[in-house]
């Protein structure tokens, strides 16, 4: 046992035991295991409709043998292009009950991004909605060649009777007409069967989802997910917080498609029996609403989400007495925000830490007793963490020194897809890296300090200033270009490019903003292109971006300071 495990064995303060182990299990295991426990109980409530854990699991085994009449065998990828609806859930624990891989999607991607990871991960299908926002994004990547089916599903289908009646009336301009092609199934056809799928039951070392990331460094790659991995992560979270006697009722308001969501959200509600009040975005009144609707009881978020709430004038009006606790997680939490919240609401908010490398959660603070402002806490049982050198990351950092965070336990991905030369670069000696630098104080407490990947972190999102550069550097005035993230009071961070100019040319600033923008997914949009006459370099001649995140970190400080007075 080594120092830092000493202090967690000593002063751990979560409910559990660090060393805890988790069984092998499989994703259908898990869910069809707490369906059967619960088959009456609430699981999924969609805008006021009400789905039981026994009509889920009838759902996931239909579509199971649906996606089985249509070609997929095991191992085959299923991608859900689909915002949190609950086709989502269906589809989700069908494919994976019949031995496919999931591949999950954002509804924010352009045609070209979606069309790039399903070529990259080999996506056969992929479901989506009649949603005038996902349907012909879907159709051009159909058209493309990159897959071979589509599966649509219907939101008027999903909702209740009466909110069912109103979107068909009132929200045609937000549905995309299903085109008649032999490639385009029907959700409800694909469920149109007798429920018996002959696939042979995943393992629990299996991959089941292959979930897109920066990585530690550059554009994104398919993070290979397995079963243990989900099943593990949504259980080490359960420990540390079993929640209520009757499951937490949690407002699902993060996007499934995401890892974060996926584990606390989604599969940690399945591990508990509790109810998710699925929310297809984020809205403040909407999210406002639901917590008094269903008395929800938790609420895992992101730090501009707990912001917005906290700035919508419903919040002073909102019921919040069955609110327990909520887990922020995608981006450092400001000290403000969490105790104005706590103020506001009586709720505890804690700051907890991931990666999609990790199935999403490594650490937390405390949900009981006292945690540490501006740490992520300490590891979840089962979870080892280590300081590498930021040198050299075969050896550990000196002692009492920063250093690049590292960690090992049952949540940590099996690799990346295809990207054998990404793996060797991420796994030091069975630790993954985390590309973040850390101290770890004498209760074993976590504190973030800075980074060593340049990603830019947008509300929780990923956004990878390479690909942002790529997209620049297709503008015929645009010589260089540099994309970094400046402090942003709502999102955390904001991109921000600077760009030098071909001889000759004259645009401005402004107008490389407008041809660019719409070209970027709406997380990766930056505030603002800022035309110099040169930008930094080192001295080997490669562009740098250090000089200017230091610029608008100065300017930041600044703008925030005092006004000085002689």
């Amino acid at each position: 046992m080594n120092m830092i495990e000493d202090v967690w064995q000593t002063r751990y303060c979560h409910p559990t035991q660090w060393d805890q182990a988790f069984a092998p299990l499989t994703l259908p295991d898990m869910f069809l295991s707490a369906a059967q426990r619960h088959p009456d109980a609430p699981f999924l409530d969609f805008l006021g409709r009400r789905y039981s854990y026994a009509a889920v699991a009838k759902a996931v085994r239909h579509a199971a043998a649906g996606f089985e009449a249509l070609g997929i065998q095991p191992g085959d990828r299923v991608g859900l292009f689909l915002p949190n609806v609950p086709q989502y859930v269906a589809a989700y624990y069908g494919a994976l009950l019949a031995g496919a891989i999931v591949v999950n999607f954002s509804p924010l991607y352009t045609v070209d991004e979606l069309t790039a990871q399903a070529r990259d991960s080999g996506t056969k299908l992929i479901v989506t909605l009649s949603a005038a926002a996902l349907l012909p994004t879907a159709m051009k990547v159909l058209e493309t060649g990159a897959i071979e089916r589509l599966v649509v599903g219907s939101i008027a289908g999903v909702l209740p009777p009466l909110k069912s009646i109103a979107y068909r009336l009132l929200k045609r301009r937000e549905t995309a007409p299903l085109p008649g092609d032999a490639r385009v199934t029907r959700f409800s056809q694909l469920l149109a069967n007798d429920g018996s799928c002959s696939a042979p039951p995943p393992k629990p070392e299996d991959v089941a989802l292959i979930q897109y990331t920066g990585g530690t460094t550059g554009t994104p790659k398919g993070a290979m997910l397995t079963h243990q991995n989900l099943t593990a992560n949504a259980r080490q979270v359960h420990a540390i917080d079993p929640g209520t006697a009757d499951g937490d009722r949690i407002v699902g308001v993060l996007p499934f498609f995401h890892v974060f969501a996926n584990t606390c959200v989604l599969n940690r509600t399945v591990v508990a029996g509790g109810l998710i009040a699925m929310l297809p975005r984020f809205d403040a009144k909407a999210t406002l609403q639901t917590i008094a609707r269903v008395k929800a009881t938790a609420l895992p978020g992101v730090p501009t989400m707990y912001q917005a709430l906290l700035d919508h004038p419903e919040t002073a009006r909102t019921d919040f007495s069955s609110l327990r606790v909520c887990i922020s997680g995608g981006a450092p939490l400001p000290a403000e925000v969490e105790q104005r919240f706590e103020s506001v609401t009586g709720a505890k908010l804690i700051e907890g830490y991931g990666l999609t490398e990790s199935a999403g959660v490594i650490s937390t603070n405390p949900y009981e007793g006292e945690g540490k402002p501006g740490t992520i806490g300490q590891p979840l049982p089962g979870t080892r963490i280590r300081l590498l050198d930021r040198e050299d990351p075969t050896k550990l950092a000196p002692k009492g020194e920063p250093g690049e965070l590292a960690f090992a336990g049952p949540q940590t991905m099996k690799g990346y897809w295809n990207r054998p030369e990404a793996d060797a670069e991420v796994f030091q000696d069975g630790w993954l890296r985390t590309g973040d630098v850390a101290r770890i104080d004498a209760d074993g407490f976590v504190r973030i300090v800075d980074r060593l990947k340049d990603m830019i972190a947008v509300g929780g999102f990923k956004v990878f200033p390479s690909v942002v550069e790529a997209q620049l550097y297709k503008h015929p005035a645009v010589k260089e270009a540099i994309v970094i993230g400046i402090p942003d009071h709502y999102s955390g961070e904001k991109p921000k490019a600077f760009v030098t100019l071909q001889p000759g040319a004259s645009d401005t600033g402004e107008a490389i903003l407008g041809w660019l923008n719409p070209l970027l997914g709406k997380h990766e949009r930056v505030i603002a292109v800022e035309v110099r006459d040169s930008l930094p370099k080192t001295l080997v001649g490669k562009l740098s971006r250090k000089e200017l995140v230091a610029e608008e970190k100065a300017k930041a400080a600044a703008n925030s300071s005092p006004m000085q007075t002689k």
